[in-house]
């Protein structure tokens, strides 16, 4: 199950944080292990992982924040939090920002290994993400870097294609414009989202032969892909 599966963890104790680390590794886990919570969620826009372990505890962000953030780009990555806290309304607030699991420390290795594989067992889909999608007429390979619509194909810059792939991972909801910033630019600053605003239009431009599918503004929100 483990086999270069990637996990993100994120624990400010340099001590447990080296601990974990060197337990996963040991068990076949390919681990990134970061300080707080904002050199967390730098390296989730980085990378691609299959796992996300957040300390809810950290400096900089916390870990609901972090997971917040995360859910906010991808709803289907696992997370599970480690935490000191164990109040009723701390686990709830936990789940709330989108966890698959808690765990209230102290706790044993090994326990958090067979969380860790349960949840894998029911989520891992292999070692990468979901690469070639088909949404109405039009087909997407985030590898390749491309679009074909109506026969037509057209190749994507990699910021056009992180974009649009947002927009498939969230077609028919609403792709929020700060999130998809932050995730693509790395910042959501106003020229950050003047740049991305002439992406959409490119990205317009390349789906127009489509019958079915266009990227609507949702007013004061972002953007939503629509399949007809």
């Amino acid at each position: 199950m483990s086999n270069k599966i990637k996990i993100l963890l994120a624990e400010d104790d340099s001590n447990l944080g080296m601990l974990l680390s060197t337990f996963l590794q040991a068990k076949g886990f390919e681990i990134t292990l970061c300080v707080d919570g904002q050199i967390a969620l730098d390296r989730f826009k980085e990378q691609v992982y299959d796992f996300v372990i957040l300390d809810v505890m950290m400096p900089v962000k916390d870990g609901f924040t972090v997971a917040n953030e995360i859910r906010e780009t991808d709803q289907e990555i696992p997370i599970l939090f480690l935490t000191a806290k164990s109040m009723q309304d701390d686990k709830l607030k936990g789940f709330t920002s989108g966890a698959d699991d808690y765990m209230t420390k102290p706790f044993s290795m090994e326990e958090l290994l067979a969380r860790i594989n349960a949840i894998l067992k029911r989520t891992y889909k292999g070692n990468k993400k979901e690469t070639h999608f088909t949404i109405g007429d039009v087909e997407f390979d985030y590898d390749a870097q491309k679009v074909i619509v109506n026969g037509v194909e057209a190749k994507l810059t990699t910021k056009e294609n992180e974009l649009f792939y947002l927009l498939v991972k969230n077609k028919g909801d609403v792709l929020d414009r700060n999130a998809a910033l932050r995730h693509v630019w790395g910042d959501d600053n106003y020229f950050n989202g003047r740049s991305m605003d002439v992406y959409i239009t490119k990205l317009r431009k390349h789906l127009k032969p489509s019958n079915k599918v266009e990227i609507l503004n949702v007013h004061g929100k972002g953007f939503r892909l629509l399949v007809r």
